[in-house]
């Protein structure tokens, strides 16, 4: 069947939803999205004014190629939509140089040759006087990395795939995914039943609820993001770069797009698990930010340490922390994308060119295997 003939369902519009629904689109599917609530919501893990876009990776260097196939996408989402979606002001990694995440960091760059500088503490010092580091600190600039508007993308994607004939169905929880025997895909909402040829299911923290017999369990939990004031002495910040500090005190931040604020969130260690994602807690209590303190105390002398703002949202991760990418076992039909927190926005529209790929071809041509705990996707 020709996938301009397809008709393919996507369950949820968030993150990796929204990008496979435009392009699906784009490859002339016939679209159906749904979504509990609407694209560009904050109840979920696609909020937050910024999220991080880079190039260099501390843990696996084959997250590259993939990363390279994103950036066409961006600039190809920016072009057809006339949106700023990313701004490129690059990101620098901190840590003790002794570090294995540092080091892989240095293998990384060498193997797939990527634009970055390596700054002593006086270059720091001068440059990102925001910053302390520790004696002992190996410091890198990737050059090639920035900032990414959450909110508007998945907003801006959802639209464009209107655009291209999708039907989003905004408001309309999926209660039921279920196989056909004989080929194709079955969704349930509360206002009755529609046949696809295939169905993308990206239902984020909900992906419990919706495939209860899942035989991997993605884990949710509650991390909190803080955003402190620059200091009179740092204004104008909107151009600096991101930062992620690698070791024992982790910790990453972002700059805002207004130039007065920075954003920081902790590691995985911070969060708190969450045992129903539609009830989650978005109070912050006020020892929460005591983790914060301390960070913006140590590391940040050009931040005032009293937050102005904080906000809580989810995440996914699987026990190996690598996400579920592929069919369902048993349903070549079903294409999963689950468990993605940490790694996925800045490489969400290759994942949903990649789902695309699944649905109307049963394979992708990119290497996805290091990242799935799910098989038969290989070309």
């Amino acid at each position: 069947m020709s996938a301009a003939k397809k008709r393919v369902a996507v369950v949820g519009t968030g993150t990796i939803g929204s990008q496979a629904a435009w392009r699906l689109a784009a490859r002339g599917a016939d679209v159906v999205a749904y979504d509990r609530f609407a694209p560009g919501h904050d109840r979920s893990a696609a909020g937050g004014e910024t999220r991080v876009f880079r190039s260099l990776h501390t843990d696996n260097g084959r997250y590259v190629p993939l990363v390279r196939h994103a950036d066409t996408l961006w600039k190809q989402l920016q072009a057809e939509t006339g949106r700023e979606l990313r701004r490129l002001t690059g990101c620098l990694y901190m840590g003790p140089a002794d570090d294995p995440g540092m080091r892989k960091a240095l293998e990384v760059i060498a193997e797939y040759g990527l634009d970055h500088e390596v700054l002593d503490a006086e270059a720091v010092a001068k440059r990102f006087p925001l910053h302390r580091v520790d004696e002992g600190d190996l410091v890198i600039l990737d050059r090639y990395a920035g900032f990414i508007r959450p909110e508007l993308t998945v907003q801006t994607a959802a639209r464009r795939a209107e655009e291209l004939g999708a039907q989003i169905r905004r408001y309309t929880p999926v209660r039921e995914v279920k196989p056909v025997a004989g080929g194709g895909v079955e969704i349930r909402t509360e206002t009755g039943t529609e046949r696809f040829d295939a169905a993308v299911v990206t239902p984020g923290p909900w992906v419990g609820d919706l495939l209860p017999d899942l035989p991997w369990q993605v884990n949710v939990y509650r991390p909190v993001s803080a955003w402190f004031l620059l200091t009179e002495d740092h204004r104008g910040g909107a151009e600096a770069p991101n930062f992620c500090r690698i070791g024992p005190n982790s910790f990453y931040g972002l700059p805002s797009p207004d130039g007065v604020s920075v954003k920081l969130g902790l590691f995985q260690a911070h969060h708190q698990p969450v045992d129903d994602p539609n009830r989650l807690n978005r109070t912050v209590a006020p020892e929460e930010l005591e983790a914060f303190t301390a960070v913006v105390r140590r590391y940040l002398p050009g931040l005032n340490p009293d937050p102005i703002r904080f906000s809580a949202y989810m995440e996914g991760y699987t026990d190996s922390t690598r996400p579920l990418v592929g069919p369902l076992p048993g349903c070549d039909d079903i294409i999963l994308l689950a468990g993605f927190s940490g790694q996925g926005f800045k490489v969400s529209p290759a994942m949903g060119d990649i789902a695309a790929d699944l649905a109307l071809e049963g394979r992708t041509a990119h290497s996805i295997d290091f990242i799935t705990t799910l098989g038969r996707t290989a070309a």
